[in-house]
């Protein structure tokens, strides 16, 4: 790469990074705002418009992945299931987590359902007080969990009925493994399903049940279906599916099997949905089996084919991001001229320590997302499920 390329590739750097925190800045006080001056009166006006400020912070990350980078997710889905169903009720998502991207994956498909702005997820209690994204989370009413069983049954009960009260459709995310893929963990998740006679997973990590069963009693009656979805990229793909490569403007390309699961077909009986999600998750080692030995989830799987479709890119999410890159580009170029002009070097100063920050910010965000810096939860051979 030429030296001019590598400055173009490290303006736009600097250029998603200036848009991303200083927009989401100004939705963090949005929110702010109307968490205590509309919520309290209005709960249903409040999520509608939560909606709309975490689609316009989440869709810039969308424009990385369909716009600049080019990505693509192809969906394998029932075809009467996506017509019907898809983007018009409440779910349930159970992901594989193995991915530096397969979250961002799965917001291009929650993307092109439409329900984008209200995708939540359990997450770590921390994260809840990261600026921008922690924040933006926290007023979306996230579940947040501080892996202590006790607390966080009550949390999980309290806040589902807060979640899928939503007016709209709303998906929430359940990362099973607990924690990212890494071959450490696999190695102590191995020793566990071996000491208890489990079937021992090759792709994935021993499913955590105490959330998921903990969860059903808040789930009947609110959320109609769990959609199993299977993320996949091919080993020998020439550009590996990490958030470096799409910064760089190089696309991936992913593929995503997904299966909508009625929530009645999940047992009432505690035990028996435990082993009911150690099941799927076998079904789902198969599946990505049959993905990286085959090239197809079907072949080897048992599953029954479906037709791939991948969804075109959304205008919105360019127009949003071009819109907020103009008003935040325009207003730091404006304040660091007046600053300049009037010989305020104090304030050009902060400024400038400002955008550095915000560089800074973006550039440990993609070191934390990467795979060899994932938490160390799970790394120890597990005690209990």
């Amino acid at each position: 790469m030429s030296s001019v390329e590598k400055l173009k590739q490290r303006l736009m750097h600097f250029c998603i990074a200036i848009t991303f925190f200083t927009s989401g800045l100004i939705i963090n006080f949005i929110q702010l705002i109307l968490h205590f001056t509309l919520k309290p009166f209005n709960k249903w006006l409040f999520r509608r418009i939560m909606y709309y400020l975490c689609y316009s912070l989440y869709s810039q990350l969308i424009f990385v992945a369909d716009w600049y980078s080019n990505s693509k997710v192809h969906v394998y889905m029932d075809a009467e299931d996506e017509k019907k169903y898809c983007g018009n009720e409440h779910v349930l998502l159970i992901m594989n987590h193995s991915y530096e991207i397969d979250w961002l994956a799965g917001w291009m498909f929650t993307e092109k359902a439409r329900v984008l702005g209200n995708c939540k997820a359990y997450a770590k209690k921390v994260i809840a007080y990261v600026p921008v994204i922690g924040w933006a989370w926290k007023f979306a009413e996230f579940v947040f969990l501080e892996r202590s069983y006790d607390k966080d049954r009550e949390i999980i009960a309290r806040q589902l009925k807060e979640v899928f009260a939503y007016p709209d459709p709303t998906w929430l995310l359940l990362n099973a493994e607990g924690t990212r893929f890494t071959e450490k963990k696999h190695e102590a998740s191995v020793k566990f399903a071996q000491e208890r006679g489990m079937t021992v997973l090759k792709h994935h990590l021993i499913p955590r049940t105490k959330g998921f069963t903990a969860s059903l009693e808040s789930l009947r009656g609110r959320c109609p279906a769990i959609y199993d979805i299977n993320l996949a990229f091919k080993k020998d793909a020439v550009n590996p599916p990490t958030i470096s490569t799409l910064l760089n403007g190089k696309p991936v390309e992913g593929f995503m099997f997904v299966r909508r699961i009625p929530l009645e077909q999940v047992p009432a009986d505690e035990e028996k949905a435990a082993a009911w999600l150690q099941n799927l998750f076998v079904e789902k080692d198969r599946i990505i089996d049959s993905f990286h030995t085959t090239g197809s989830f079907f072949k080897t799987s048992g599953m029954k084919e479906t037709a791939c479709k991948v969804y075109p890119k959304r205008l919105c999410s360019l127009v949003n991001f071009l819109a907020w890159a103009v008003f935040s580009i325009s207003l730091i170029m404006y304040y660091l001229l007046s600053s300049l002009i009037l010989k305020n070097w104090i304030g050009l100063s902060i400024a400038i320590s400002v955008l550095v920050t915000f560089y800074v910010f973006m550039v440990k965000a993609i070191n934390m997302s990467k795979i060899s810096k994932a938490s160390s939860y799970g790394a120890d051979v597990k005690k209990s499920n």
